[in-house]
């Protein structure tokens, strides 16, 4: 399975992506310029990893969305394509229209870095579908603006159709407000679009891909994905 990583600038995320992708699941990954116009030929799944593209300035993925490279993804999008995006890919995404609702300030206005939890909500989507759904992942986070909002007619859709990926929970998987770390909506981590082939979510697996780590409970996800395509 072949990945383009997107860089952007002020992507921090995408050599641990890279690493992640080509040296530990061994498949064959390819950078990407934020202002290439193509996406590289034979790519299978696009990544948007985290970092701060542009500075966050406006607000985190509001600049990033106007990218050249970001006609080419929206076009291999709407093929079917697997996009996933990480952090603030995943707020590219959301700013960009491929995935529905926002990333605002976290409730406390401040940047969290710390290991959280959280829990699969649906097994149909590439990203989850060999994850326990009662089985809760420990998983980091570093964001400021990761408090997922959006209208209550869409997050009643997004349940309806199974379009919520990952809610945070505890170590047992409860879903408590105490284990929420930013105030997201119903607990928010991930979500998809309609047609699952367009994934994001702020929590960050790269970070949990290595028993030198001391946490593989992100491999889980990429292996899951591995594995969906192969189907």
């Amino acid at each position: 399975m072949k990945f383009g990583v997107i860089v952007f600038p002020g992507s921090n995320c995408d050599d641990d992506m890279v690493h992640v992708l080509g040296d530990v699941l061994e498949q064959p990954v390819e950078k990407v310029w934020h202002k290439d116009t193509h996406l590289p030929s034979g790519v299978d799944c696009v990544v948007l990893p985290g970092g701060f593209s542009y500075g966050d300035y406006v607000r985190a993925g509001a600049i990033a969305r106007f990218s050249p490279i970001m006609q080419a993804v929206k076009a291999f999008a709407q093929e079917g394509g697997l996009v996933l995006g990480i952090c603030n890919g995943f707020q590219i995404l959301c700013e960009a229209g491929l995935l529905p609702g926002v990333l605002l300030r976290n409730a406390n206005q401040q940047f969290i870095c710390e290991n959280v939890w959280i829990k699969p909500a649906t097994t149909r989507s590439p990203l989850t579908a060999s994850l326990d759904p009662e089985h809760a992942l420990k998983i980091p986070i570093a964001h400021a603006e990761g408090r997922y909002y959006a209208d209550e007619a869409t997050l009643d859709r997004l349940e309806a159709n199974e379009q919520v990926l990952f809610r945070y929970c505890t170590p047992s998987g409860e879903i408590t407000p105490e284990a929420n770390p930013n105030g997201s909506l119903r607990h928010i981590a991930g979500v998809c679009n309609e047609q699952r082939n367009v994934m994001g979510m702020m929590p960050h697996p790269e970070r949990a891909a290595e028993s030198v780590l001391g946490n593989t409970d992100g491999l889980d996800l990429f292996e899951s994905l591995l594995a969906a395509a192969a189907v």
